[in-house]
């Protein structure tokens, strides 16, 4: 049987996984996107073309909220629509070009963020942090 972990160091594990996001957000936050925005467009890079409520289905939110994020990122020109290839009363949204460029500049960021602060590590502290990504992964990835 496992030995359960304690609610205190699940707690402290969490909040600084949540700190680290928030700098490498702060790192990338020249692009000035929030969190949806951020999620929607890594979706439509990943995944393709998808209609709104494809994508609020995705994300677990109302198709109104995701609405709202696509019709911003459309206004800054990061996401266009396009007709249904097969459903004429619906839209596809896509990554435009420029949208792709903001996408890639803003993980550059965050990477270049993370490698910088990693190398101010000692060469253990980097190795046992790079071994916890990878579990981190598994974790991830299992049910």
């Amino acid at each position: 049987m496992p030995t359960p972990i304690p609610e205190a160091a699940v707690i402290d594990f969490v909040q600084a996984l949540g700190m680290l996001v928030r700098r490498m957000r702060a790192a990338a936050a020249t692009q000035e996107l929030s969190l949806t925005e951020s999620v929607v467009m890594a979706r439509l890079e990943r995944e393709g073309p998808a209609t709104i409520a494809e994508l609020a289905r995705a994300e677990g939110m109302k198709p109104q909220s995701m609405g709202a994020a696509v019709a911003t990122l459309e206004d800054r020109g990061i996401v266009e629509r396009r007709p249904h290839p097969t459903d004429g009363r619906q839209q596809h949204i896509r990554l435009t070009t420029r949208g792709a460029a903001v996408r890639k500049s803003t993980g550059d960021a965050k990477r270049s963020w993370l490698a910088q602060s990693m190398s101010r590590l000692d060469a253990a502290d980097r190795d046992t942090l790079l071994a916890a990504g990878r579990i981190m992964r598994r974790l991830a990835e299992s049910e």
